[in-house]
């Protein structure tokens, strides 16, 4: 019988040749695998990330009427109210699992903060969401209409949350605000799961109109107030300036943390939106949002943004929490007749490097605050985007 001689090389080559193919086969199982991550199949996921008065509210509101999106407006305020912790360090781990649940339509994650018999009215703020009062969560609002907050809560409050979550499944945008995030690094692990393509908008504020906007409602702070500032005895009179320094570090860690040095995976997903430009053109700062997430402007879109921008008044302390047609451009500017210039001060002197970061300009003198001829926004660069009369379409047609 002849005998086969392999020599050296070709035993050492057929070795290396077997490991490859070893190698490849794994990885080809493991892609496979059902352990693996699925994919996002094409769904967008936003995060709008602001502080409280800030105008997070209108901007929940600017996604949430999309016929695109699913919105919920700030669900870890079930995790600050549920939990009993003692600062928001310790809550933010929980806020963020508790994100990428609902990020994926597993509304489920949401039953260990809600009462043992719930529905859809035990979600916070859940009537701000037109999804949660169109099909199939609610057969109330058609898709490519405006919902009322009144009418859905008559109608829509007893829905259960199995609903919401086949609601969440038909849209190509889930969009979530959230108020309680005073850094990135924590959603780091959603920037880089392959099952999230994850956008952040960061809503940034002039610190002195947010505390003028935020003594019109002090009372409804007092919980966060605590927990913002890990449950440390701090003299009533310093609380609300200890809590705008705690925010205003917070908006300079994260807006530096994704210009200066953004680690790859957050390149390009990330805006800074600040609400007094929105307030003076919002038109084209809401399509620059839309286009950076992929969303279409409707004409009906485009009437609605300027109903409620150009309304008459500031809107009453009643109103603090609700979406009303204002005059914009007059609210953002309210805080320089109506907050003592003593506020001022010392607010400036709380958030001086994020209103240097930001782009708001100080005053020296109450003459100087009120005068409203004097600009006391730093332009910003322009406008990275162009108006294309082709890409508005009627949300019908979506």
């Amino acid at each position: 019988m002849p005998r086969c001689r392999v020599n050296l090389s070709t035993m050492i080559f057929l070795v290396i040749l077997q490991g490859a193919a070893v190698v490849l086969f794994c990885g080809w199982y493991v892609q496979l695998s059902p352990c693996s991550p699925a994919p996002s199949n094409g769904k967008v996921h936003v995060l709008l990330l602001s502080s409280w008065r800030s105008g997070s509210s209108f901007l929940g509101q600017v996604f949430s009427q999309h016929p695109s999106v699913f919105y919920l407006m700030e669900p870890a305020w079930h995790v600050w109210t549920k939990l009993q912790k003692p600062g928001a360090r310790v809550l933010r781990m929980a806020v963020r699992d508790l994100l990428r649940s609902v990020f994926q339509c597993d509304i489920s994650v949401m039953e260990a903060y809600l009462p043992e018999h719930h529905n859809v009215s035990a979600l916070f703020m859940w009537s701000q969401s037109r999804a949660l009062c169109s099909p199939p969560a609610c057969p109330l609002t058609p898709r490519n209409q405006f919902s009322n907050q009144t009418r859905c809560q008559q109608t829509c409050d007893a829905r259960g949350l199995q609903g919401v979550q086949e609601a969440c499944g038909t849209y190509s945008h889930v969009v979530l605000k959230e108020v309680r995030f005073f850094e990135l690094e924590s959603l780091y692990p959603l920037l880089q799961d392959p099952s999230l393509d994850l956008r952040i908008i960061h809503l940034v504020r002039d610190p002195r109109a947010v505390v003028r906007s935020r003594e019109q409602s002090a009372k409804a702070f007092m919980n966060d107030n605590a927990i913002v500032l890990e449950q440390k005895s701090i003299p009533a009179a310093e609380v609300q300036y200890q809590v705008m320094q705690e925010i205003c570090r917070s908006h300079v860690r994260i807006n530096e943390r994704a210009i200066l040095k953004p680690p790859p995976f957050l390149k390009g997903r990330y805006k800074m939106v600040r609400y007094e430009d929105m307030a003076r053109n919002p038109l084209a700062e809401i399509n620059a949002m839309y286009e950076f997430v992929g969303l279409k402007m409707t004409r009906q879109l485009e009437e609605w943004i300027y109903r409620v921008t150009h309304g008459k008044g500031k809107g009453t302390k009643e109103q603090a929490f609700e979406i009303t047609s204002r005059n914009a451009a007059d609210v953002s500017q309210a805080w320089r007749s109506t907050l003592p210039h003593n506020k001022v001060k010392r607010i400036q002197e709380v958030c001086k490097g994020a209103m240097s970061l930001l782009g708001y300009r100080t005053v020296n003198s109450e003459k100087e605050q009120k005068r409203l001829d004097i600009d006391l926004l730093v332009p910003r660069e322009p406008y990275q985007f162009s108006w294309l009369p082709a890409k508005t379409e009627d949300p019908g047609n979506s």
